[in-house]
């Protein structure tokens, strides 16, 4: 079965981290179009041997990409085109239906409440994303809060399927010596206590909160990995805060698992996340987590994190406690974690979806 894969771009970020690690693991012949900015990602899945085609696309309004992108589909003879992120799947889907393909799928990764990719969910952006969905089969949604909040945008409850995001255990594994590294090429001492957070630095993930936190702890660095458009204003809060040489911006990073070595606890000050990717992979690295929201931590809780408001005084108090903790701990990667976020799990689940739709009269499994 031939699976082609459609992105808006291959930057540093969460659809694009799932979709580097679930692709070796799919069956079939998987290969990859990014509409704009082949970036680290791309070269990490070349790597790996899957074929990345960038489509060269010039804007949000380049309508030429539509006609492109359906040639590459029908040249390719894919039986199942696959999209991620809002842009892709507009153009996306309506590409595959022009190319003839009929199994159209696609990943909701980032539907909040009122924003879609940390923009706002205008009525504009919603009527053209219904109208694409429409062109499509089916709609993943990596979370039970992402199904809910499809429904009510109008996407058919029938047409919806959760496959929950995934991790790989191996890539998350501590290593007291990559810690080390890591915060020497950082400029962090050794024995520093270290608060660190991971994601796009995007207002909407409120890394602005966990600076104000941070600056009531003396003597703690804050260890931010990520880039992105508010990167420039928490600089100059932390500068305001007097806090600028305990701040660490680490920039975007292909894998998170270096900067968490080297961190002593994590913090997700977001109030709003489709999933909370960053949360899961800190707690598989074996950290204490204290987070503001996490849907599937919160349906199954999990010891090592604890859920506080999302005020710099409930931070502040909540990263205290554990940071006097973090020395006591060892670092361990909990078994529950591993196995109910396991990234193999994510790769069958979307094989059995693929031969479903091509070939709804099979029965399907791994196997197959």
């Amino acid at each position: 079965m031939r699976v082609l894969q459609v992105i808006t771009g291959l930057g540093v970020g969460g659809a694009e981290h799932q979709l580097r690690l679930v692709l070796p693991r799919l069956a079939g012949e998987p290969a990859v179009v990014t509409l704009t900015n082949p970036g680290p990602v791309a070269t990490a899945i070349r790597a790996a041997g899957i074929p990345v085609h960038d489509l060269g696309m010039r804007g949000n309004r380049d309508l030429t990409a539509i006609p492109r992108l359906a040639a590459f589909i029908r040249s390719g003879r894919f039986d199942v085109v696959h999209t991620h992120l809002y842009r892709a799947c507009v153009y996306g889907r309506v590409a595959a239906r022009l190319a003839g393909v009929r199994a159209v799928v696609a990943t909701e990764h980032s539907l909040g409440d009122g924003i879609i990719e940390a923009r706002p969910a205008t009525a504009a952006v919603r009527a053209l994303y219904l109208a694409a969905e429409r062109l499509g089969r089916v709609t993943v949604a990596v979370s039970e809060t992402v199904r809910q909040r499809l429904v009510a945008w109008g996407v058919p409850d029938r047409r919806i399927v959760v496959i929950p995001n995934g991790i790989d255990p191996a890539e998350l594994r501590h290593d007291p010596a990559l810690r080390l590294a890591t915060r020497v090429r950082l400029g962090i001492p050794a024995r520093a206590q270290v608060v660190g957070g991971v994601g796009r630095l995007e207002p909407t993930k409120r890394f602005d909160v966990l600076l104000r936190a941070v600056a009531a702890l003396p003597d703690t660095t804050l260890l931010l990995a990520g880039d992105g458009s508010a990167r420039a204003g928490l600089a100059a809060l932390a500068a305001e805060l007097d806090i600028a040489d305990r701040v660490v911006f680490a920039g975007g990073l292909p894998h998170a698992r270096a900067a968490l070595c080297a961190m002593d606890v994590f913090a997700s000050p977001s109030p709003q996340e489709t999933y909370g990717m960053a949360v899961v992979e800190a707690l598989a690295a074996g950290l204490p987590v204290v987070y503001v929201h996490c849907p599937p931590i919160e349906a199954h809780p999990h010891g090592a994190a604890r859920r506080v408001p999302g005020t710099p005084a409930a931070l502040r108090d909540a990263l205290r406690a554990e940071l006097a903790r973090s020395g006591t701990t060892a670092r361990t990667t909990p078994a529950a974690t591993v196995a109910e976020h396991d990234i193999g799990g994510v790769a069958g689940a979307l094989d059995q979806l693929y031969g479903r739709l091509v070939r709804p009269d099979r029965v399907w499994s791994r196997a197959t």
